[in-house]
Parts: C-alpha cells; structure tokens; sequence
C-alpha cells in the first residue's frame, strides 16, 4: 500500500455538507502536496420516473433542468474551495449511471477517496444511494476517509485515534493513515480483547516496532474486554482524547447485491462524531 498521498478522489454531489467535505480534501491535499480530484456522482432525476406512460417532452426538459442546475452548484462549490488553496484540482464527472460502478472504477487510481456521511434529512441525500460509502468500499479496496454531516469539522492529523485489531481490515487502514500519523502530534491506539501472544520464538514482528520504523509516536492504551457495543466506545475514547480523526477497519460482506457492514463499522458510520479514515 502506497505510503504517501499523491491522488486524492472526493465525492462531489449537491448536497449541504459537500463545502466542508472538500475544504478539508483541500487541507490535506495542500498538506501533503497531493493532486486532488472531485468526482461528481449523482443519480440523474430519471431514475426516479415510475413506469408506465411515457413522460412529456416538457417534463423531461425540467428534469435535465434540475439536474444541470445541481451540477452547476456542485461545480461552483468545487472551484470555490480549490481556490483558496495552492493544489493541484481537476473537475471530472460520471456520465452514466449507476454512481458506484463508476466511482469504484475511478478509484482504483486514487491513494485516497474522501466521502460524506450519508445525511437521510438531507434532500440531496437521495441522489446517492444511501449505501454508497460503504458499497465502495467493499469493492475498490482503497481506503476513504469520511466525512461527518453534522458539527464543526477541524482540519484531521492533529490528535489522531487508531482502533487496533490483528485484522486484514485494520492493517490496511493503519498502513493508509501512516502519511497522516506522520505527522500527528498525538496518536493513541486503542486495543480491546485478549492479547494474543505471537506463534513465534525469537524478534518477532510487533505494532510498536512497525509504528516506530514508520516515524510514528504512539500512545498504546488497552480496553479489555472487546464490548458489544464497540463502535460507540471507540468513539466515546476519541471525544475522551480530543482526536480530530479515527483510524480503524471497515468490516462486512457481500449479500444479495448489497454491502453488509459489520456492528462496530455500521456503527460508527451512523454516529459518527468526527471524520474517520477506513479500509476493507
């Protein structure tokens, strides 16, 4: 996994949070001298016809209206916030739906994805499927960083928070955020559950060693017993820290065409209360 951050992808739509959610991609993008991306991707107006009569010309007319205005807004936001930053942007947008195969298609080049929370009061929420994050994630193997759809949002890598698990999940996830971690003044690992001692005899690999050879200072802090209730508690441990960002896997499967997210994942995903870095 690529230890820098040259390409960053975020998700650009209509909706009310998408201002902050691209200033902060600028940070970061401004931070760590990367390209940055705004991908629009929306479900066109259409989709929503029911079948049955066909529908007017006319009618058909405003629809493409609507959609050409939220996309005009959309692109307005986007150079705004570009603007007030030395990176270097570029505009792209989906042509054809569905929004997640062409997103997940376009990420695969990307070191980064940035998204938004899914906001269900939001009335452009339903230009994106309400699975949308999480069903990228599932499939492009890339990490993303989201973004919460309510309260202040500081700029990430400050006071930094790892959920650690020996996990596929979480090590794709740590290894992501190193770039980040870096550059942290403050990172605090958080453990749950019984600490398994390695099948191995002489210099064993560990996370402590893997941290400091990566140039991150860690805090280790062990929870006990993993809780049922672990996405909340992760989240309570970093409000307790003052962390601007929450590293952790993003765990779930596949059925019936639709991403499944595991308890701690969903979780976090609904309540979160500061931007979260993830990876499956």
């Amino acid at each position: 996994m690529a230890d820098t951050l040259a390409q960053l992808l975020v998700h650009v739509d209509s909706s009310a949070r998408s201002s902050e959610r691209l200033a902060l991609a600028c940070q970061l993008a401004a931070r760590h001298g990367a390209a940055l991306t705004g991908l629009y991707a929306a479900a066109p107006s259409f989709t929503e016809l029911t079948l049955g009569a066909a529908p007017s010309p006319e009618y058909v007319a405003s629809l493409v209206a609507i959609d050409d205005a939220k996309r005009a807004r959309a692109r307005a936001v986007f150079d705004s916030a570009c603007a007030g930053h030395p990176v270097r942007s570029a505009w792209s947008e989906l042509t054809e739906p569905p929004a997640i195969g062409g997103f997940v298609q376009q990420s695969l080049y990307a070191d980064l994805l940035v998204f938004g929370q899914h906001d269900a009061a939001d009335p452009a929420a339903a230009d994106v499927p309400p699975d949308f994050v999480e069903s990228v994630l599932g499939v492009c193997g890339k990490p993303a960083l989201v973004i919460p759809y309510a309260g202040a949002v500081r700029p990430v890598g400050g006071t930094v928070m790892v959920a650690w698990k020996e996990t596929r999940e979480s090590a794709r996830a740590l290894a992501a955020a190193l770039p980040l971690l870096r550059l942290a003044s403050q990172v605090h690992v958080v453990t749950f559950g019984e600490k398994e001692e390695p099948f191995v005899s002489g210099a064993g690999l560990s996370l402590e060693t893997y941290l400091k050879l990566h140039g991150v200072r860690a805090s280790l802090h062990h929870g006990g017993p993993e809780p049922q209730q672990v996405g909340e508690l992760l989240l309570s441990r970093a409000f307790d820290f003052d962390a601007d960002l929450l590293v952790m896997g993003c765990y779930g499967h596949s059925r019936a065409r639709e991403w499944v997210l595991g308890g701690a994942s969903r979780s976090v995903l609904r309540s979160m209360t500061l931007p979260v870095l993830m990876a499956h």
